[in-house]
């Protein structure tokens, strides 16, 4: 599927995401993410793993716990709607998940590995859609949202992520 989602597939503050992933295949752009996530975090040290970069901000374990619980949450919907699932998931609020998570106390480089086994999970439940499961839509935090519009903000959310940690951490 290398067909950028439609507007009307995603609700308007997913454009953040979606704006950002290249053109080319999603599969293949989420598959890249995996060796440029391993680069730019596991060049950080440990110690530095715990930095951040204002009071009550997280810290860089803390924003890659955020990016791995997201794929979760994100690839549970992807195979909900792509089965046809008519039932409204409910959102998931970062700001609680984050500080009720274990991220600050997982090394740096665990949370490297998770993220990239999470990832690669996703990508073979990604490439055993078809074209017609790509399109289906369901619904989750009171909005539309297609199966190619979630991988869609999977690979944009990481690059926002990737952006944040380079511009407010290193």
């Amino acid at each position: 599927m290398n067909a950028r989602p439609l507007a009307n597939e995603y609700a308007a503050y997913y454009e953040k995401y979606v704006s950002r992933v290249p053109e080319g295949n999603i599969l293949e752009t989420l598959n890249e993410q995996i060796t440029a996530t391993q680069k730019v975090f596991g060049e950080i040290s440990e110690e530095k793993s715990k930095f951040r970069y204002a009071d009550g901000k997280w810290s860089i374990r803390e924003l890659l716990g955020h990016i791995i619980d997201t794929e979760r949450v994100f690839a549970y919907r992807a195979l909900r709607f792509s089965r046809n699932d008519k039932t409204a998931l409910p959102g998931f609020e970062q700001d609680d998940f984050v500080p009720n998570s274990n991220h600050d106390n997982v090394l740096l480089k665990d949370l490297v590995e998770e993220f990239t086994l999470v990832r690669k999970s996703n990508l073979k439940l990604f490439a055993s859609f078809t074209d017609e499961m790509w399109l289906r839509i369901g619904t989750a935090s009171e909005n539309a949202m297609s199966v190619r519009a979630v991988a869609y903000n999977l690979a944009g959310h990481v690059i926002h992520h990737t952006n944040v940690l380079k511009e407010k951490y290193l």
